[in-house]
């Protein structure tokens, strides 16, 4: 289990980049003409969320990168001992792949009016079927989803800041969503809201 995660995780990560981030925001592009990551410099709130998704995904890389390369560096990131357990690393891992499709299948399901952000300058469908008929927010909630599998499969310091943090800058990133998409489609997402949970 141990050299089969070591040598399939940072693989995963990079396969992960590239289904839910790459793929989607050219196939946005190459079907609209409009790139779907909205984040820019500017000194906001929003703008701000997105230096930290950066941040926190090139972190996450370089950790499996560690992992796999230079396993005797995991001891330096303070491995949380009595959570190193084969059975949550196989939960772990369960969750990983199983959040790859979900979140897959909701962009997917989004099709045109995926964003990475808030989009301001196009107005997008407000997409309420397939799972986000069961979820509002079905690609935070796996993203979530996947720091935590990460944090069962390599338990430490490193890891639970990313989960926690990560938690937290989603939190503060759906509610801008909400509150933009609530003065794009008025009382369509206020029936949206009171129909579908926040997550789940």
């Amino acid at each position: 289990m141990e050299n089969f995660i070591k040598h399939g995780l940072f693989a995963y990560l990079i396969l992960n980049f590239g289904i839910t981030f790459v793929l989607p925001s050219y196939n946005v592009w190459k079907r609209t003409g409009v790139f779907p990551i909205t984040f820019s410099n500017q000194d906001t709130a929003h703008d701000y969320i997105g230096k930290v998704f950066k941040w926190l995904l090139a972190i996450v890389l370089i950790m499996g990168a560690i992992y796999t390369f230079y396993t005797e560096g995991v001891k330096y990131l303070l491995p949380i001992w009595y959570l190193e357990n084969p059975i949550l690393q196989i939960i772990g891992l369960i969750l990983l792949f199983v959040t790859l499709i979900w979140i897959s299948v909701a962009q997917f399901q989004m099709s045109n009016s995926w964003r990475i952000g808030i989009d301001e300058k196009h107005k997008t469908r407000l997409v309420t079927e397939g799972v986000f008929s069961i979820s509002r927010n079905p690609i935070f909630l796996g993203m979530i989803v996947t720091l935590l599998g990460l944090f069962l499969i390599l338990p430490n310091a490193l890891t639970f800041c990313i989960l926690v943090t990560g938690f937290i800058v989603i939190q503060v990133q759906i509610r801008l969503e909400e509150e933009f998409l609530m003065k794009m489609h008025g009382n369509d997402y206020k029936n949206y809201c009171l129909q579908t949970k926040r997550w789940i």
